[in-house]
């Protein structure tokens, strides 16, 4: 198997030694249930397809594969199909961030240390200082960086050979990335929610790693409040399997499964305490909106970024809020979700 060597800034200390305990474990689990070839990765069948074709030709032709985008919300795979495609290729992956890339720098120790054929993942890619962007331009173009030495008149410009890698970004703002930095990469795919038995089989997988007897019912319970997102699956079955350990005899059954979700305040659409308060926020203090972004963030106490990055999506999936040009309207849906009657003037707020 190729060597992975990660690039990232050291961990934050935990805010107590039990939270660093349980953070650790999580983290060991979340490595382990990553699924590590195309056919264990459940899910987003078109872009398998492509890859397929996209990886047996770069192999053919003994070429490293083009530069590839992923992008779409978080917790859908694309940091794990970042290293399976390094896998299925025979490649080494280095590991960073956008956030972390400060300087020129930085990222010329990264790109001078790769070898033929590397894959270097950035997470986070919008987040990439635009300076760095545009060093990016020739390194993914000619394989070629330009540095500057020196400044004022005795300054020159170096050009630095690499070798010929891939670059594979990933993010959830895809229109925060400039025109020319989206055009240099040869593929760009976007990962969707997943659907229920796509989820329910990632369950199964990941119960059978964990050793944990998960009945049948149960794995389509917790799929159903998964907001169809495998990362909030399995979190919610290692949640779920505590719940059964302790109160039960370590066996998943749905009533385990029913009570430990309530426990957690997810629903039976997946919707936790902040989902349903920003609903109600909307309803109560906007009178059902339209309400811009800005006043909801207020109204419930959380960042703006927070609220369109991982609350909204799927609040607006499942048809409870609707974007207008004036701002944010709950639905009929989103109304009768929470118990409660649409105004009749609904049908105008949605124009």
């Amino acid at each position: 198997m190729p060597e992975e060597r990660i690039i990232t800034p050291s961990e934050k200390n935990s805010a107590s030694a039990l939270r660093a305990t349980a953070d650790k474990e999580d983290k060991v689990f979340d490595v382990t249930l990553r699924p590590t070839s195309l056919l264990e990765y459940f899910g987003q069948q078109p872009i398998k397809d492509n890859l397929l074709i996209f990886m047996a030709a770069a192999k053919q032709r003994k070429e490293p594969i083009e530069h590839v985008l992923l992008y779409g919300p978080p917790g859908l795979g694309k940091t794990t199909l970042a290293h399976i495609i390094a896998r299925e290729m025979g490649v080494n992956i280095r590991v960073t961030s956008g956030p972390a890339i400060e300087r020129a720098g930085d990222l010329a120790a990264i790109l001078t240390n790769l070898q033929d054929g590397d894959i270097l993942f950035i997470d986070e890619i919008h987040r990439l200082n635009k300076v760095i962007e545009e060093v990016l331009y020739p390194a993914m173009e000619d394989y070629a960086l330009d540095i500057i030495i020196g400044k004022g008149p005795s300054a020159r410009t170096l050009r630095l050979d690499l070798p010929k890698f891939t670059i594979i970004g990933a993010t959830t703002r895809y229109n925060l990335l400039s025109s020319p930095f989206r055009d240099r990469f040869g593929a760009t795919w976007r990962l969707d929610y997943y659907n229920f038995p796509e989820i329910e089989q990632i369950l199964k997988r990941s119960s059978r790693i964990l050793n944990i007897d998960l009945l049948e019912e149960a794995a389509k319970l917790i799929a159903r409040r998964s907001r169809l997102t495998p990362r909030i699956a399995n979190r919610l079955l290692k949640r779920v399997r505590d719940f059964a350990q302790v109160k039960g005899n370590g066996q998943i059954t749905t009533e385990l499964a029913g009570e430990a979700l309530k426990l957690m305040a997810v629903d039976n659409q997946g919707l936790d305490y902040l989902d349903r308060r920003i609903l109600e926020a909307i309803i109560e203090k906007f009178k059902g909106g339209p309400v811009g972004l800005n006043s909801v963030a207020a109204a419930v106490q959380e960042e703006e970024g927070t609220i369109e990055e991982i609350y909204e999506p799927y609040l607006m999936q499942l048809g409870f809020i609707m974007r207008t040009p004036r701002g944010r309207v709950v639905t009929e849906l989103g109304y009768k979700h929470l118990g409660l009657v649409a105004p009749a003037e609904l049908q105008n707020k949605l124009l």
